[in-house]
């Protein structure tokens, strides 16, 4: 018998464990890098479509604050990680983290072929769901409810508010400025609001796959099961794939939100994206897994209200909602075929 962490294995089991962590992680660092590609566009649209900024200074920029982000957001780690469902020990509790991670990047793919900006986050924590009662284990209802459910349907609405008041706050603000100096300036100052949106982006989605390799290493016996925080370097490297998939951009989401939602001009780029950056910063504090994609786009969305009801495409708002809404089921009944099989 040879010991690990806080668990004993024989040398075969070891070796069959071993290999189903190194496939978690695999397949946990696939999921951030098409997390990284399929939210770039969450941070950056706005600004590239105001051409505040070039698309790959954008990316560059997004990818940084990426990576730096994902270090202050560790504790979200613990709501996935240790909120969302109860794995059991062994080869069992790894196939349920495989399987929930198999649904959630699949449906990030179909997503982003489609070009719609669905939440890599729900879609996680619906493969997790899916996989979990495939498996016969245990989900926290009162958690998803909680820490999912109320923030899914609280944040378009507050993002929407959000957006359209600081726009029209800016609109009184400077409604006696000349219009070329006030889109120099917002043009200046989208600089730092789109890096305080990929700050918020990767405090939040790091540390959620970072959240299922601790959880698959819990399982496994290598990690303390009271501690749900993962390891720095679990984080270091999701941080660093989230931010390589940024920096390789997700251009048919990017068109989505920076031109076919609405027509965005430097000011109202600026205030969908200190808005969202705000519900990100906001919901990080309480330890709330949200969607980056559902503050940007609800944000977007309230900042084209300030014009007129006919600026926004509607069309296109409601074929996101659709996306929204398919996410939870389609993400967890994936996860729930891939469980079946594993399991």
């Amino acid at each position: 018998m040879h010991q690990f962490g806080v668990a004993q294995f024989s040398l075969d089991q070891f070796g069959v464990d071993q290999l189903g962590i190194l496939a978690v992680v695999a397949l946990a660092l696939a999921f951030t890098f098409t997390n990284g590609f399929h939210d770039s566009a969450n941070a950056i649209a706005t600004s590239v479509s105001t051409r505040a900024l070039t698309p790959r200074i954008a990316l560059t920029m997004a990818a940084i604050a990426n990576f730096v982000g994902a270090f202050f957001g560790a504790h979200l780690a613990q709501s996935v990680g240790a909120g969302i469902i109860d794995a059991p020990t062994g080869g069992r509790g790894l196939a349920i983290c495989a399987a929930a991670l198999i649904g959630a990047t699949t449906w990030n793919l179909l997503t982003w072929w489609r070009g719609l900006p669905s939440s890599s986050s729900h879609a996680l924590i619906g493969g997790l769901g899916g996989a979990a009662l495939a498996a016969g284990s245990t989900v926290h209802w009162q958690g998803v409810w909680d820490r999912v459910v109320l923030p899914m349907l609280a944040l378009p609405i507050i993002g929407f508010a959000g957006g359209y008041a600081v726009m029209l706050a800016l609109l009184w603000t400077f409604r006696n400025a000349h219009p070329a100096s006030v889109t120099r300036g917002f043009r200046l100052a989208q600089t730092v609001s789109a890096s305080a949106m990929a700050f918020g982006h990767g405090m939040q989605d790091a540390a959620k796959p970072a959240g299922v390799i601790a959880l698959a290493l819990t399982v496994a016996g290598h990690h303390d099961v009271a501690d749900a925080t993962p390891p720095w370097w679990v984080l270091a490297v999701c941080a660093l794939v989230l931010s390589a998939g940024t920096y390789a951009g997700g251009w048919r989401i990017m068109r989505t939100l920076g031109r076919r939602l609405i027509d965005l001009d430097p000011p109202r780029g600026f205030a969908a994206e200190v808005t969202a950056a705000v519900l990100l910063y906001a919901a990080t504090a309480l330890r709330a897994p949200v969607s980056t994609t559902h503050s940007i786009a609800s944000a977007i969305t309230g900042v084209g209200a300030t014009t007129r009801a006919r600026a926004i495409r509607w069309v296109l708002v409601r074929d996101i909602v659709g996306a929204w809404v398919l996410t939870f089921p389609a993400a967890g009944i994936i996860a729930a075929a891939v469980s079946l099989v594993l399991t």
